[in-house]
């Protein structure tokens, strides 16, 4: 029996302003149908929900050593609580070599059940690269505080990207000098030089992912942009490139989530790496 995961196909639906704010962790169970390896899967979503907009990413697995990581798209239809989602892109694969993968379609219905909030519905699609139907299964997922995965919604254009790829840092030990809590999930950061400008550049990283690369600190402002998922820590990482002229590399950060705004200050040396964590909540 084949083991066969699963991508998103294309499917666009009418809809209006959502009545439910849909973004966060999602987790439950897939079944497929005979002909898949199992009858049944677990699967997360990290959805990004705006306006009748959907972009997230997808985690399809048997355990946590066996997955495919894709990134999705979709609509959603508040008068019908309907969710269609496009999947577009394989980002990760570990599976068996005799596995395969699946063009996947999922159709979902939002509902609650007492206190909690559930997305249930079915899927169908094809195996990638052919035109044989998947064994078409059943979906169950209930909104979670946790992700399974490492939550991964922060942008990062093609040219970081595959710069991060050639990237060879030198390991330093990283030092948490704030955690941060907002009730708003667009969530803008800023660093400036700290005090006089001394040609101090910066790269940083938010969750691993590189975002700025060998950036000068002055008085106009470096800009970095997040939509936080409920419950799913940031880590923003401040490398120093050099150390200015002035010792060590020092900048200050200002976070803005809606009307608040917070200050924290950063310094990097050749050992250590400053970091501040975020963490959206929103209000109850």
């Amino acid at each position: 029996m084949r083991f066969i995961f699963l991508i998103l196909c294309c499917w666009t639906i009418p809809g209006a302003l959502p009545a439910e704010d849909l973004t966060g962790i999602w987790k439950g169970t897939l079944t497929q149908g005979p002909g898949g390896c199992y009858p049944r899967y677990f699967l997360e979503l990290q959805i990004d929900l705006t306006n009748d907009q959907i972009i997230g990413k997808a985690y399809d697995y048997y355990d946590k050593r066996h997955f495919v990581k894709m990134s999705f798209t979709g609509r959603y239809n508040a008068r019908t609580h309907r969710l269609v989602l496009i999947e577009d892109k394989i980002l990760q694969a570990e599976i068996p070599p005799d596995c395969a993968v699946c063009i996947k379609t999922y159709d979902l219905i939002y509902s609650k059940e007492g206190a909690g909030e559930v997305l249930s519905g079915d899927w169908k699609g094809l195996i990638q690269d052919k035109r044989i139907a998947c064994p078409p299964g059943k979906i169950l997922l209930k909104r979670a505080v946790a992700s399974d995965f490492p939550a991964d919604t922060t942008a990062q254009n093609d040219t970081l990207r595959i710069l991060q790829k050639q990237l060879h840092l030198q390991p330093r030990e990283k030092e948490v000098v704030r955690s941060i809590t907002v009730n708003n999930p667009d969530i803008r950061i800023e660093l400036y030089d700290n005090g006089e400008i001394d040609h101090d550049t910066v790269t940083v990283f938010v969750n691993g992912k590189l975002l700025l690369y060998r950036q000068m600190l002055t008085d106009r402002p470096l800009t970095m942009s997040i939509h936080a998922i409920p419950g799913v820590e940031y880590e923003l990482v401040m490398y120093a490139d050099n150390l200015g002229e002035i010792p060590p590399n020092t900048a200050l950060m200002m976070v803005t989530a809606g009307t608040r705004k917070i200050e924290a200050f950063l310094s990097s040396s050749e050992q250590k790496s400053a970091a501040v964590r975020l963490i959206y909540k929103p209000n109850d």
